[in-house]
Order: structure tokens, then sequence, then C-alpha cells
């Protein structure tokens, strides 16, 4: 069962997350995400945690045909790399049709908790150091093959 239920982009929970969160383009702004086509999950019953995929058909990165995790906020208890595998299987559950090139991750080295290596939950979720951005931004992927399998989010109905 996962941890994750889907919420729209002016839910209250995953706005307050979002604000803490370092990419946040306007704290206290009344939604989350971009232009982008995106999944909003909110992990539940607690609403301590947030991932958004973004899918966008013309990005404006080196990394085209993949999605984007564009926010990953964790505050609960669980670990990051469990709620991590578990968002892909989400979003592999809503979109079934997986981009070419798996699902990405961009990470800002100077806004980030210095570790042993710079996203440590993503690596120990399976995803893998791509390069790096022209800003100097780190990418971290996970290619369609070691991607988990779908899951259902919570509350989807589910016909057998």
């Amino acid at each position: 069962m996962s941890s994750w239920q889907r919420v729209n982009r002016r839910d209250r929970a995953a706005c307050v997350l979002a604000d803490r969160h370092y990419s946040r383009q306007v704290v206290g702004a009344p939604q989350v995400g971009g232009n982008a086509r995106l999944l909003i999950l909110l992990k539940v019953p607690e609403g301590d945690a947030l991932w958004i995929t973004a899918f966008d058909r013309y990005p404006k990165h080196a990394w085209p045909g993949t999605w984007n995790n564009t926010i990953f906020r964790n505050e609960s208890r669980a670990l990051s790399s469990d709620l991590i595998r578990e968002a892909v299987a989400v979003t592999r559950w809503v979109w079934p049709v997986t981009p070419p090139n798996g699902i990405i991750t961009f990470i800002d080295r100077e806004k980030v908790r210095r570790k042993r290596d710079f996203g440590r939950c993503y690596r120990r979720a399976g995803w893998h150091e791509l390069g790096e951005t022209k800003g100097g931004l780190l990418v971290l992927g996970l290619a369609p093959s070691e991607m988990p399998a779908p899951l259902p989010p919570v509350g989807e109905l589910v016909f057998a």
C-alpha cells in the first residue's frame, strides 16, 4: 500500500511543505508547480512529505524524454529512500507510459545540508549520477528498467 495521495496544485498542506523547500520560487504562493504537467503527491495521513513529478514535452534542460522530480520534501519519520521509491511507483501508476529516459532530479549542492554524498536518499533509492547542468546543479536519474512496479496512490480505485 502506498503512503502517497494525489492532491491538486492548490492543496494547502502541499503549499506549506513547498514553502520550506529550497527550490520554491515564490514562498507563500497559493499553488505549487510550474506550467508543466504535474503529479503532486502528499504523504498521508499526516501530510508531512511532498513529491512533485513534472513532465514537460519541451524541457529547458539537457535531459529530454524524462519526468522531472521538481520537489521532494520529507518531514516525516519515514525513510526518504523508501518514500522516493514509492513516489516513482505511484508516478508509474498514474502515468503508465514511462518516458524513454526515465526520471531525473536536480540538486543544488549549495542549498542542501552537507552529507557524505549529495542526493544520498536518491542514491539509496537506486538513482545514479547523470551529470551536471550548465549552472552547476547535480543531476541524478533512474532509468525505466530500474523503476519499481506501478503502485496506486491512496484512495485510487483499482479494478481487478
